[in-house]
């Protein structure tokens, strides 16, 4: 293996090229258009464009990216987390094409990848597990029949997807056909495949999850366990290794079945067992992600195992030394820097840092792929890096932590900087009394007030003015080269759209509170609505936010689904009825 291509972006694009400097491995990146300036790109040895900006028409795009390695003669393929990571048709497309495949086999993804297979897998091995449906539920009416027999909260989850994207918690009854919709339209946007299944969800549970690294020779490791706990939206800010607050009981219980697990499917590479803890000690066994996680540098951290370098030997044919568990040195904590407004919901704001200054000294590690000067697309994810603070203790990796997030400065976007600095002032995350009161919905329920509180609205992002010289990125033999260009040739390009006009806001008006596209509008035009009814939905950096009527009476619609929409953009109007 001297030369691999990197299916990814952004601060994983980043991490895979330094483990691979390490071990003489060149690099080549794919990128898409509005990630021409990212570091990673800069980083590689080779970096070819994959032309255009949406994810399927990009890091979706499994049969041009495997063109892109031939053309550039890479010997193998990593797909980093996300995108193609637990596509099992990619993986096997790779290894058709010559390539190596950095992950399991596509058998394994595939049985996996399949949440309904990879709990009956889990039911074989004596997992524990709670009630679920037996295969995809077909229609929004089924969802609710489920609901209506098990009880609620259910968990409406992609079948095919992971990370939290293609997840919906239904909490009362009048939502979950609502839901069932909304998950089926994110996974099919996040994976290509809608199909989604349901199981109970335990009230107030904690997410804690085992690290593991198998090889092709039938070992299987289980690297310890991480508590991914806070959440919102379903998608993880804060984890941290190993998972505190566990009895000798629950910890040997997931390592054991965590093993169980992956070595019944075949496993070989880094992969992750998911479990849901309720508070009375009921542990259920919630998926696999067959792919390096987002956390893993918080297992790094606390065993010397550097996961990205253990793939690559896996893939290579290298052979564990055994299947023992490694005792944790120390306690390591990852919050996620995302580009999201805390105190709007966590509304993901695409747009220029100004400025990224970002902490150091004793127990920090800084996993970016952005810089001071970089621009946040809003056609994908929202996270810019990953803060991971290591002590001695988990009450000396709080300290530095405190200390850390103080010093970290970032200007322009939104981040959830003041979240994270809100959290470790937070009692039950602390637990100074030796008491872990973190659940997944904690965020929305038990932190809202005090979270409200303390963080204030983050000012909007203006577009910055034109320059005066427009840059251009051109590719010769996957090296980028730049081109100046008077700014405003290209504003009065021939056969160039208007832009499309719309009334000037009043109080009749519906903006868009993130920029985005408008993925689907769930009231009719001319529709009679109430206040509070959901009336759209946008999409951006892969999440839907729904939007609520601020009043009641009758919807115009100013936009067409599909239309993409600005930060503040009127689409709709509601007009007395």
């Amino acid at each position: 293996m001297n030369r691999l291509l990197i299916a990814n972006r952004g601060e994983i694009a980043v991490r895979i090229i330094r483990a691979c400097r390490d071990e003489g491995i060149e690099t080549v990146a794919v990128y898409a258009d509005a990630d021409r300036d990212a570091p990673f790109v800069a980083m590689a040895n080779q970096a070819f464009a994959l032309g255009g900006d949406s994810p399927a028409d990009t890091y979706l795009d499994g049969q041009k990216i495997i063109a892109i390695a031939q053309r550039a003669s890479a010997d193998a393929i990593h797909p980093g987390y996300g995108f193609l990571s637990e596509n099992a048709g990619f993986a096997a497309a790779v290894e058709d094409a010559g390539l190596i495949w950095i992950g399991p086999d596509p058998a394994v993804i595939t049985a996996l990848g399949d949440k309904i297979e990879a709990r009956r897998i889990a039911q074989a091995v004596g997992a524990p597990l709670v009630a679920g449906t037996p295969g995809p539920v077909e229609t929004p009416a089924d969802a609710l029949a489920f609901a209506r027999e098990h009880g609620l909260p259910i968990a409406i989850k992609a079948a095919f997807g992971g990370g939290g994207r293609g997840m919906k918690v239904a909490w009362r009854l009048g939502e979950v056909e609502e839901l069932f919709q909304s998950a089926t339209r994110e996974a099919m946007a996040a994976f290509g495949r809608g199909e989604c299944f349901i199981e109970q969800f335990l009230d107030r549970p904690r997410h804690i999850e085992a690290q593991v690294l198998a090889d092709r020779h039938g070992t299987v490791k289980v690297l310890g366990t991480r508590d991914c706990s806070l959440q919102r939206r379903n998608q993880k800010l804060v984890e941290e290794a190993p998972a505190p607050f566990l009895t000798d009981d629950q910890r040997q219980r997931i390592h054991d079945s965590a093993r169980a697990i992956c070595a019944h499917a075949g496993y070989s590479g880094a992969g992750t067992v998911e479990y849901l803890l309720s508070a009375n000690g009921t542990i259920s066994f919630l998926e696999v992600n067959t792919r390096l996680q987002v956390e893993h540098p918080v297992t790094e951290e606390t065993t010397g195992i550097d996961l990205v370098r253990g793939m690559i030997a896996v893939a290579r044919g290298a052979k564990l030394a055994d299947d023992s568990v490694p005792a944790p040195r120390g306690h390591s904590i990852e919050f996620r820097i995302n580009a999201e407004d805390v105190a709007r919901g966590f509304l993901p704001t695409p747009g220029p840092i100004d400025r990224f200054d970002a902490p150091a000294g004793p127990g920090i590690r800084l996993d970016s792929g952005v810089v001071a000067g970089s621009v946040i697309p809003g056609s994908f994810d929202s996270m810019m890096a990953k803060l991971i603070v290591t002590g001695a203790t988990r009450t000396e990796a709080i300290a530095r932590a405190r200390r850390a997030l103080a010093e970290f400065r970032i200007d322009g976007v939104a981040t959830v900087l003041p979240f994270h600095r809100a959290v470790l002032d937070a009692p039950d995350f602390r637990a100074e009394d030796g008491t872990f009161r973190v659940h997944t919905r904690w965020i929305e329920t038990d932190f809202a007030e005090t979270l409200a509180a303390a963080v204030a609205p983050h000012a909007r992002v203006t577009p910055a003015p034109a320059p005066a010289l427009l840059r251009l990125a051109i590719e010769i033999d996957g090296k980028r080269h730049e081109l100046g260009l008077p700014a405003g040739i290209m504003a009065a390009a021939p056969g160039a759209p208007a832009p499309e006009a719309t009334p000037a806001p009043d109080e009749a008006t519906v903006t868009a509170p993130v920029p985005g596209t408008l993925t689907a509008w769930q009231a009719e035009d001319g529709a009679t609505v109430e206040a509070g009814q959901v009336i759209a939905v946008v999409e951006a950096m892969k999440m839907e936010t729904r939007v609520e009527a601020h009043r009641a009476g009758r919807l115009k619609h100013l936009r067409e689904a599909g239309a993409s929409v600005a930060f503040g953009d009127a689409f709709a109007q509601i007009l007395p009825d």
